[in-house]
């Protein structure tokens, strides 16, 4: 277990919470300058640590909401920027309506890699309640949901993910960076959730998506013949792999499936 010390606090960074903590003030000056926040937003940050983050948005935000999970630095964070409404507990558990207010959340944070995709889908799940999320996570992670048709990385995440926000991949950040220094390096990420979904089932979007990549080498046909009536769908389309089609592509197959009886 690595002690970090930081204004005289040793803390030990948590391994079965993915804790890493970031070295490098213009790092999160330049995440915050990304992300577009200002003074009157509704901001929401996702674990803040030591509070590297959370100092660059009190440059941008006079007071805003933090979720921390782990005791000891809910309480140094409490100490050491009173002015921010700090919330003790898990993020993928903590209601987020209350937060909005009857608005939309800013979301910020460093997030653990080991929770990533339940986060990015707790996001999801609460899109309408999300302007934008600016988020560093491990650069593979990043790559996938960021990726374009016929990448190895594009799959399941980028076409959950692109299908309904907008995904921009802004900057690289090298593992020298932080302590404990990770085994991988990370990137930053911007998503802002679309005015309007692109189909109306989402779940079954979702659901079919995870089917037409469920194994990657097989043609559109082979992966969903035993769930759906394709009779609707062009030969040619069927005949392609799911990494072949664009994220529009695959929001206008879905529309022409209807489910097996």
């Amino acid at each position: 277990m690595t002690k970090v010390e930081y204004k005289h606090t040793h803390i030990a960074a948590k391994k079965k919470l993915g804790q890493n903590f970031l070295l490098d003030k213009n790092i999160p000056r330049k995440i915050v300058r990304e992300s577009g926040v200002r003074a009157g937003d509704r901001v929401l940050e996702i674990g803040p640590g030591f509070g590297a983050l959370t100092t660059a948005i009190l440059e941008a935000v006079p007071s805003f909401t933090a979720i921390e999970k782990d005791r000891e630095l809910a309480r140094f964070i409490r100490e050491e920027h009173p002015q921010i409404e700090l919330i003790e507990g898990d993020f993928l558990k903590v209601p987020l309506e209350p937060l909005a207010a009857g608005g939309k959340l800013a979301v910020l944070g460093n997030i653990p890699y080991s929770i990533t995709s339940p986060i990015l889908f707790r996001l999801l799940d609460n899109r309408h309640l999300v302007a934008s999320a600016t988020l560093m996570m491990q650069h593979e992670v990043a790559q996938r949901i960021a990726a374009v048709p016929g990448t190895k990385e594009y799959g399941i995440l980028a076409v959950q993910m692109q299908a309904f926000c907008d995904v921009k991949y802004l900057f690289k950040v090298g593992r020298a960076v932080f302590k404990p220094r990770p085994e991988v390096d990370s990137a930053v990420i911007r998503m802002v959730p679309k005015a309007d979904d692109p189909v109306e089932d989402s779940e079954g979007f979702r659901l079919f998506v995870r089917r037409a990549f469920h194994q990657r080498r097989k043609t559109l046909w082979n992966n969903l013949k035993e769930y759906y009536n394709t009779s609707e769908v062009p030969e040619a389309t069927l005949k392609l792999r799911s990494e072949a089609l664009t994220v529009g592509d695959l929001i206008k197959l879905f529309g022409m499936l209807k489910p097996m009886e």
